[in-house]
């Protein structure tokens, strides 16, 4: 379960084997610690989002179920595009082979994807920063850094000579 504003994964599970009730238990998870009315979950037309334990959670209020292409204009894409991240950058770059493996994996993933990891789009604040709102400093910061090193750049450029202007300088004394 991704935040589509600040891009902050907010729960997530692992299974042995496809378990659409999951999804049900992810919801739960995420909303917990959301605050601000009901949250709006956006969906695409698969078997996970739509059956009995989710119908059910949608049905008593604890959210809002939005379908992606159907209801909406936009799609899923946030999240779509950070499962694929995480399937070909991350975890088939290492061995598979046992649920805890998997996992622990995640795990690792989602804590740096939210707490290390700054995004472009946030001008280098991470998620986390943008979720929490702890990171407003971070792009003044990345500026001033970014004009500091152009600037040692230049003046160490300028304090070099190359072997031909050596050799110049030295002919004509």
């Amino acid at each position: 379960m991704i935040d589509n504003f600040s891009r902050r994964i907010l729960a997530w599970k692992v299974t042995p084997s496809f378990d659409p009730l999951a999804t049900a238990e992810i919801l739960l998870a995420a909303a917990k610690g959301l605050v601000h009315g009901t949250p709006t979950v956006l969906v695409d037309g698969g078997v996970e989002n739509f059956n009995g334990a989710v119908d059910e959670l949608v049905r008593s209020g604890v959210l809002r179920r939005v379908l992606a292409r159907v209801e909406i204009t936009f799609s899923n894409s946030l999240i779509e595009s950070w499962w694929r991240v995480l399937k070909h950058q991350w975890l088939y770059l290492n061995t598979l082979d046992t649920v805890s493996a998997v996992e622990k994996l995640v795990r690792f993933y989602v804590q740096e994807h939210n707490a290390r990891l700054p995004h472009s789009a946030f001008q280098g604040q991470t998620p986390d920063e943008m979720y929490f709102q702890t990171g407003d400093q971070i792009p003044q910061q990345l500026e001033t850094a970014r004009q500091e090193a152009r600037q040692a750049r230049s003046e160490a450029n300028r304090k070099r000579d190359c072997g031909t202007c050596e050799l110049l300088a030295a002919s004509r004394n």
